[in-house]
């Protein structure tokens, strides 16, 4: 197995592994050139997102600032959108399904670090290399969810279908489908229902 197949199989991997470094390098090019573009250059986004994430779905947009590890283990469905300062760091497959909302200030974050301090350290090669223990969990989000405002989800969680989950919340476990969830770590805090319309909030019309 090469190091991108073992690190996107969530196994351990060499971090200065130089192919990876090299992805990284230009991923983390083509997220600073797409930051540096405007919203009426529409063509030239469109170029560099097809180049840092091939794997959009039809309708994604991504608002920026954005910033990707990799970007091609970014997955969407279509008609996702991502507001301002999306990070991914795509070390395992991040994958959305259709209609994902994320709200500004989020992270999609799979790397994990080891919890003993003597193998979290960074080591060194013969040649004096640095590298570090790390590997990575995936994160799968469903069909029709929205990410509010400053969410982060941890590696290893998959969200369930047309979920809510509340601003500045942290994502450790998995939630299921059809719930607003929130809060440090975040949980469960009842069922979305048609009581929820916004057709019935008489106040917005």
């Amino acid at each position: 197995m090469t190091e991108f197949e073992r690190m996107s199989a969530g196994k351990l991997y060499d971090t200065s592994d130089k192919e990876l470094a090299k992805m990284r390098c230009k991923a983390h090019k083509l997220a600073r050139a797409y930051n540096n573009t405007d919203e009426d250059e529409e063509e030239k986004r469109a170029e560099i997102l097809r180049e840092l994430c091939p794997n959009l779905g039809k309708g994604t947009y991504l608002q920026g600032p954005v910033q990707f590890d990799y970007g091609v283990n970014f997955i969407t469905g279509e008609n996702c959108y991502a507001n301002f300062y999306l990070v991914v760091l795509d070390c395992a497959p991040v994958t959305l399904g259709n209609d994902v909302f994320i709200g500004p200030n989020c992270q999609l974050v799979p790397p994990v670090h080891p919890l003993l301090s003597e193998e979290r350290k960074i080591y060194f090669k013969e040649d004096g290399t640095p590298y570090d223990k790390e590997y990575a969990k995936p994160i799968v989000i469903g069909d029709g969810c929205w990410l509010a405002s400053g969410v982060t989800v941890c590696g290893g969680v998959t969200i369930g279908k047309n979920c809510v989950i509340g601003a500045g919340s942290v994502v450790t476990k998995d939630i299921p489908d059809g719930v607003f969830a929130a809060g440090n770590p975040c949980k469960v805090i009842r069922p979305i229902m048609q009581a929820d319309s916004v057709y019935l909030k008489k106040e917005l019309f």
